[in-house]
């Protein structure tokens, strides 16, 4: 792992290229969470974007939009989610962008989920600090009913 990324707001540029990651049907798999189309997630990613109690961050990795990171208050309490493109998966990426992130986000508890089969993503937020506290499941906007991991940094 190297310090070759940097957090950054994201900005409208953006949009294109994680809308196109997003779209991946491997990393849609992984993450058990339908991609949206372009209208959709543009009407989203605005929404995030002007939102004042988000805090959506581009990853950027050699000057590239490797990803995003976003959190956002949920039922009471802070949640943590991030998106890697997956030309960008296996570099460690996601361990130093979450590593990076929990510092400029410092409301504790930090909640995140995962779903169960996504080994990946769980071992990022382990390595970040994120401690399993429990179970849950849930109807993804496809229908599909996903277990998943919930995890808690103190």
């Amino acid at each position: 792992m190297t310090n070759d990324i940097f957090l950054r707001d994201v900005t409208t540029s953006d949009l294109s290229v994680l809308f196109e990651q997003q779209l991946d049907p491997e990393a849609t798999a992984m993450a058990a969470f339908p991609s949206r189309d372009k209208d959709a997630f543009y009407a989203h990613s605005q929404k995030i974007m002007a939102d004042e109690s988000v805090v959506f961050k581009a990853i950027v990795f050699d000057g590239q939009v490797a990803g995003s990171i976003v959190s956002w208050e949920m039922g009471g309490n802070r949640e943590v989610g991030y998106w890697i493109g997956r030309e960008f998966w296996g570099r460690g990426i996601a361990t130093q962008a979450l590593t990076e992130y929990i510092k400029i986000v410092t409301a504790r508890p930090l909640f995140a989920h995962v779903a169960k089969h996504n080994i990946g993503s769980r071992r990022v937020l382990e390595k970040c600090g994120f401690i399993v506290i429990g179970e849950d499941s849930y109807t993804n906007p496809a229908g599909v009913l996903v277990d998943e991991f919930v995890l808690i940094l103190d």
